[in-house]
């Protein structure tokens, strides 16, 4: 059978992957397919490319890779997020094909206003792309054209799974929880953007047979790495909970097992 897995974006949150990717890998499952925007592009390529998702938490933490989560806004309010680029190179391979695991990175074309796959080509360069928050970063030429976030028109990119895998896991990291109240402009805003995600999102779950949403994920800021341990902790007990319980996800290790 063919599983494939669809990473969310979502910032610092996007750790949480990491997380999840634990508990399914102490499953023994094996995946044919990865798909990932934003942050899911970096966790996702990190796994394809064959690293123990442990390790890829050790070294975003150990590495200067947590300063650039962080806005340091310069006069107009933009980073070059190119600068991780030596640090990606250092654990990953040259060209998205290269991976391990074939992997499908999102981002949207700022161009054209659509959104782009790449599954093929420089594999850093799609991921700066995939992660690069307009008006945070400047945007990443490729082609000709600018590319930002894929998540601004795409956060759970689900559609390059659909009619190729025969089992589709979902990841996601915002998720938000009932509020009565809401202190600060900031915090309205950001609960906001992670709601018009989420819808997106609620909708094409339905295309996913496995589903791991680790509760409260969304109230965490996009840019807050002190919580980075606590995230992929939390992420991974929970992912470990939701396997537990899925049947299918039990059919599945059976199916794969006896090939």
């Amino acid at each position: 059978m063919k599983v494939g897995i669809v990473l969310s974006g979502g910032g610092i949150r996007g750790i949480a992957h990491l997380g999840i990717l634990k508990a399914l890998q102490k499953t023994g499952i094996k995946f044919s397919h990865v798909v990932g925007t934003s942050a899911g592009s970096i966790a996702g390529s990190f796994y394809a490319a064959g690293i123990d998702p442990e390790d890829a938490f050790d070294i975003f933490m150990k590495t200067r890779l947590i300063k650039f989560v962080r806005p340091a806004l310069g006069s107009l309010g933009l980073v070059n997020i190119e600068r991780t680029g030596d640090i990606f190179k250092e654990y990953l391979p040259a060209h998205i094909e290269d991976l391990k695991i074939p992997m499908s990175i999102c981002t949207t074309n700022f161009s054209q206003g659509t959104v782009a796959y790449f599954t093929k080509g420089p594999l850093v360069r799609a991921i700066h792309a995939s992660c690069c928050i307009p008006g945070v970063f400047k945007p990443i030429m490729i082609h000709g054209e600018m590319h930002v976030d894929g998540g601004v028109l795409n956060n759970f990119p689900v559609e390059p799974l659909l009619g190729e895998c025969d089992y589709i896991i979902g990841s996601t990291c915002n998720h938000l929880k009932p509020v009565d109240k809401i202190v600060g402009i900031t915090r309205l805003m950001q609960r906001a953007a992670i709601m018009s995600v989420n819808h997106d999102m609620e909708r094409k779950s339905k295309f996913c047979n496995l589903m791991i949403e680790p509760k409260g994920m969304g109230e965490i800021n996009t840019f807050d790495t002190r919580k980075a341990e606590t995230i992929y902790w939390v992420a991974y007990e929970e992912a470990l909970k939701t396997i537990k319980s899925s049947e299918s996800f039990k059919e599945l290790l059976k199916a794969q097992a006896s090939g």
